[in-house]
This record gives C-alpha cells, structure tokens and sequence, in this order.
C-alpha cells in the first residue's frame, strides 16, 4: 500500500513561522513535523510515499529529498497553487495506482498505528476518527457500528483525524480543478460506502502556534 501526506496548506494561522517556511517543515521538538509521518511509515511497513506541495515547496523537496534516509521512496505532486483536498488528491491519483492508499495530513501529530491500515478496504473509503477538540466541539461526521454518515444521523458525532484509506474510485467523475473531499465522502457514506474507527491515543491538529506548543509539551514530557 502506498501513503500520500498532504502537504500543500499555506499555514496562514501559524504566521509569521510559515512567511518562510512550508508548514510541514516547522519543527516540534527540534524535528520538521513531517518527519514524524515519515519515520512512522517507514517504521510501519510503508515503502512508497506522494507528498504533494504548493507553498515554498521547493523547500519540502530539497529537504526530504528521494526519501532513501527514511527507508522510503518519495515522488512529489507540485500544485503551484493548492488544489485543496480533493484536488490535490485527483492530481496525484496517477503516482499512487489503482489500490487503496493511505491519506495523511501533514499537519497533524499523532501516534497513530499506521500499519493497523495495511488491509483490505471494505468500500470506498475507511476514516481515523477521534473525539472532538476544543477548537471544533460540533464534529465532522456520525460513527454508528463501524460505519460513517452525514451529520443527523445516527451514532456519535466525532472529528475526521486527517487519517484515512481512499480507493481511487472514488474520485470518479472528478475532474482536474480544485475541490474538497468532503462531498465526495458524504456522497459515499450516503451509499454506504465509508467505514471508520475511533482513535483515542495521542492527536493534535497543529494548525495554530498554541498547539504546536502543546505538541512541544509533550514531547518534552517524553509522550
């Protein structure tokens, strides 16, 4: 199974670290958040990874490079201007084949077990969730036995963790442009198609300085 870390934000709300350096290239405890991903791909089995970039991407290139000090090989998807979610992801779709992959944000921190994913996907799509932060109490979507649907559904209402398993039909139909992932998985989840599971190890969204900080926290506290 391949693994694509999204990596393509312009990190407005972490100014003024992200003027000059791509988000995932900040560093937590002295290491560039990606290499977080990274080294727990690697350690989990993963051998192949797409990173796509917009935002000072020559940046992730030059420091990451082939991935061959990770154990990796890495082929990027250079936007320009970013596609967000979705079209980011129909714009790699060619590296990363015709089998499910793993998604990862590459502006989250977790301990997640990534090869815990290395498995047949049932549908269409399979969703890490986790219950809400303080920063979005009203959550993303609704986990009712193992299975995911629209808000005002049945089941608990929980945060999507920026974790997933997609196979590429999903993205059928779409077309080269940029566009979100969401209604493509609610369109799913309305056929059944999206599975999930809830996570309740260690998660932040590093999306602004005071939870980078928090990540910082804990790093220092040895988590």
């Amino acid at each position: 199974m391949k693994a694509m870390i999204l990596a393509a934000g312009k990190g407005e709300r972490m100014r003024p670290l992200t003027l000059h350096t791509p988000k995932p290239l900040i560093r937590a405890g002295g290491v560039p958040l990606i290499e977080y991903h990274l080294r727990a791909l690697s350690s989990a089995g993963f051998r192949e990874v797409v990173i796509n970039h917009a935002w000072l991407g020559e940046q992730i290139e030059a420091y990451l490079g082939a991935g061959e000090r990770f154990g990796l090989s890495i082929r990027y998807s250079a936007e320009g201007e970013a596609l967000e979610t979705g079209g980011g992801l129909f714009r790699a779709l060619p590296l990363l084949g015709a089998a499910p992959f793993l998604v990862i944000n590459g502006d989250i921190w977790t301990d997640y077990p990534f090869a815990a994913l290395r498995r047949p996907l049932q549908g269409l799509a399979h969703l890490v969730m986790v219950d809400n932060p303080a920063h979005h109490p009203g959550g993303d979507f609704h986990l009712d036995d193992g299975r995911l649907a629209a808000p005002g559904s049945a089941g608990e209402r929980l945060t999507y963790s920026g974790i997933s398993v997609l196979d590429p039909r999903l993205f059928a139909g779409c077309r080269p442009q940029a566009f979100k992932l969401a209604p493509l998985l609610l369109r799913a989840m309305a056929d059944g198609q999206v599975s999930g599971e809830r996570f309740a190890g260690r998660w932040i969204d590093v999306g602004t300085l005071e939870r980078l900080a928090e990540v910082e926290r804990l790093l220092q506290a040895g988590a």
